[in-house]
């Protein structure tokens, strides 16, 4: 396995800066986000280390060098929108650009994309399946044309009113994955798993992975600490953002040896970046980059 972080929480450096300040810290590899150039929606939303709007070869080959230079692999490239929102305008430009996503990652040689499936939050799972089918079967068989692999991060995308009440990404549990894998059967169509949102819905974040093994394309380090006396006064179906609090690994409920552990287990050898989205360590430059050396160090013995 591989340890690194995902670029979204260094948006005021540029790639050269995210690569050097990587390799400084001991870091292997980036997540490099792949927002189109423009304000951000929501929060560490309209990060972009690498535009892929009209990436040309010279384009990829700068990117290439910049990462030999530093000694730093990309592990996959990040663009987390919805592509199912209700109003066609937003899903039709997600969806526009997470073909340039799968395009970029091609001419660079990356082999993981990750991103949402989307959902729209007013509508069951059932009633969000057939667009789901619709809209993923032709982006997955686009990425099997590309030799490229997408890992659906498994965020409810539930936090708070703006998102209730289904929440804005659909493949949040084993029960959808099954069937989700079952529906799109394709080996380039798996997960970047995040155990944190397992921990968030009170679920088991071990116990998925041997069923899941092989769909383990990408993982999140990031962790969550349940407030239970938050819990008790307002209960877990009240927003999230009222009684959970997102922290780096090792300030949060999961117990990292143990998962990590697991996950070699279970046969994983690829990518683990930090993601951080712990606003403990405040919110300029030094602090987010203090996140990322803590939370290396809490990671860090399991990579020696």
């Amino acid at each position: 396995m591989k340890l690194g972080f995902v670029s979204a929480i260094l948006p005021d450096l540029s790639l050269d800066e995210v690569l050097a300040f990587a390799a400084a810290e001991g870091f292997a590899c980036v997540e490099l986000m792949c927002w189109p150039i423009g304000a951000a929606e929501r929060k560490y939303a309209g990060v972009t280390h690498v535009d892929v709007t009209d990436l040309s070869a010279s384009g990829a080959a700068g990117v290439l060098e910049a990462c030999a230079r530093h000694r730093v692999a990309i592990s996959g490239l990040g663009y987390y929108p919805n592509p199912l929102d209700p109003d066609p305008a937003v899903s039709g430009v997600a969806v526009a650009h997470l073909r340039r996503v799968i395009d970029a990652a091609a001419m660079l040689g990356v082999s993981t994309v990750n991103s949402f499936v989307g959902r729209d939050w007013m509508r069951t799972v059932d009633e969000n399946w057939p667009r789901f089918l619709d809209t993923w079967r032709p982006l997955v068989k686009q990425a099997e044309e590309r030799g490229v692999r997408i890992g659906i991060e498994n965020c409810p995308m539930l936090f708070t009113r703006d998102e209730w009440p289904g929440g804005k990404n659909l493949m949040t549990s084993p029960a959808i994955w099954r069937r989700a894998f079952a529906d799109i059967d394709s080996p380039a169509f798996g997960l970047n798993y995040d155990p944190s949102h397992l921990v968030l819905q009170g679920m088991d974040p071990l116990g998925p992975l041997d069923e899941f093994r092989s769909k383990l394309f990408h993982l999140h380090a990031k962790d969550v600490r349940i407030d239970p006396r938050r819990v008790n006064d307002v209960g877990r179906f009240d927003f999230p953002n009222r009684w959970h609090q997102p922290r780096i690994p090792g300030s949060g409920e999961i117990d990292w040896n143990r998962f990590l552990s697991e996950v070699r287990r279970v046969g994983y050898e690829g990518p683990v970046c930090i993601e951080v989205e712990d606003d403990t360590f405040g919110k300029a430059l030094e602090g987010r980059r203090r996140a990322l050396r803590v939370a290396r160090d809490v990671l860090r013995p399991q990579f020696a």
